[in-house]
């Protein structure tokens, strides 16, 4: 029989060293749970709180330039136009030119056949006969009763009577004489000439129509325009009136000449605006000695304006539009929000030139959210700016706004202006 293995009782020492080892990893497990639970309810919490701020899109004002294209639609007209009347009515005999073909000062264009006016010359001039010997007759009797009178064979009265009959008679004579003259003018408007050098532009009559003579009752027979020369004429917004004065270059372009553009000078202006449109009446002259342009066509100008060097071009989602003006929502340094108020120099669509209320280092929240107020922390969206979109925007002006609530154009802009509610952002 083996012997039993020796049992060695545990000292308390080492009981307790236990039980304090134990004690330390339970207190340090917990303890790390703890401050583990805590870090991580801070980090929601911070991450709340960020999240809670509104996320805004910052940009940067851009120097408007030294210049700006101002596109416009405008009409080409002749600088002389003739509408071609009747003076004498009758039946058209004969026309020489027809549309298209150039002309020369006095160059006969038709001919009318007036036989009413024909008669009418034969019998004042029957008349003018008549009224002549009627005349000699007078003058003959005048001057015997004078020679009467001398010898105290007649009265005195007698010689005043017949002296009267020969000036009245004297005076028939000269009416019948104009009566004349005035029948063979109209004798001479049988030929249709033409007013000045130029083109037939238009023919609305035919050999054996009947014409009546005037503007009031009868239709033109022919129009004649001078075309060397032509007047354009263009609605320029009153915005950009005092920018556009006489001497002003411009450029034309004509759909049926693509690629081709035309010089013209600003000649003058009607000095006034248009209640309805809101725009004055401007007239350009074009230089058309090689004939490439057309009266009655429709050209589109382009005006290059100076620009104000302290403008700056901003988005138009960024104007805020209130009871409080128009106005910009700006980040300052500390990240909280700021308001100033801008004037508006130019509405370009999506982009607004500012003339003042803004700087250069200004950053501009585009399209800030409703709600915003003075002071409010945000934060910006992270990614680039919309500067580079805002400077690349090199749209020419346009003479009518697009209209929509998105690009906040000046029309609407002066219609929120008055306490409607601002559109809201895209």
């Amino acid at each position: 029989m083996s012997p039993e293995p020796a049992v060695h009782p545990v000292s308390r020492r080492a009981l307790r060293i236990a039980a304090i080892a134990a004690v330390a990893i339970v207190v340090l497990v917990v303890s790390g749970g703890v401050v583990t639970r805590a870090a991580n309810s801070k980090r929601v919490r911070e991450l709340t709180n960020a999240q809670a701020l509104p996320v805004v899109t910052v940009t940067e004002p851009q120097r408007a330039g030294t210049s700006y294209a101002l596109e416009l639609p405008g009409r080409l007209e002749a600088y002389s136009r003739a509408p071609i009347y009747a003076r004498v009515s009758g039946y058209l005999k004969s026309w020489r030119v027809d549309i298209g073909s150039p002309v020369q000062p006095g160059q006969l264009l038709a001919e009318i056949e007036a036989p009413d006016v024909d008669q009418q010359l034969s019998q004042a001039r029957a008349d003018l006969l008549t009224a002549q010997a009627n005349a000699t007759l007078a003058t003959t009797t005048a001057v015997r009763w004078q020679q009467l009178f001398k010898t105290d064979s007649v009265s005195q009265q007698d010689v005043d009577m017949k002296n009267g009959d020969f000036a009245a008679k004297q005076a028939i004579v000269k009416a019948t004489k104009a009566n004349v003259d005035r029948l063979e003018v109209m004798e001479g408007f049988k030929k249709i000439v033409a007013p000045f050098s130029g083109i037939v532009t238009a023919r609305l009559t035919d050999v054996g129509a009947l014409i009546n003579a005037g503007s009031g009752t009868g239709l033109e027979l022919f129009v004649v325009s001078d075309t060397h020369k032509l007047r354009l004429y263009v609605n320029v917004p009153q915005t950009y009136v005092a920018r556009v004065t006489p001497g002003t270059k411009a450029q034309i372009t004509v759909t049926e000449r693509p690629g081709r553009s035309f010089n013209a000078t600003v000649e003058t202006s009607a000095q006034a605006v248009d209640p309805a449109s809101g725009s004055t009446l401007v007239q350009l002259a074009v230089n058309n000695e090689a004939g490439e342009l057309f009266p009655g066509a429709f050209a589109n100008v382009r005006f290059d304006l100076p620009l104000a060097p302290a403008n700056l071009r901003v988005p138009a989602s960024a104007l805020i539009v209130d009871h409080s003006g128009v106005r910009v929502a700006t980040i300052g340094p500390d990240g909280r929000v700021g308001f100033k108020p801008v004037q508006i120099a130019r509405d370009l669509g999506d982009v607004i030139e500012i003339s003042s209320g803004v700087a250069a280092t200004d950053r501009i929240i585009d399209s800030p959210p409703d709600g915003i107020d003075k002071g409010d922390q945000v934060r910006i969206a992270p990614g680039p700016s919309s500067a580079g979109m805002l400077a690349a925007t090199t749209r020419p002006t346009s003479a009518a706004g697009d209209g929509r609530c998105g690009t906040k154009s000046l029309q609407l802009v002066r219609l929120l202006a008055v306490g409607l509610p601002r559109c809201p952002p895209p």
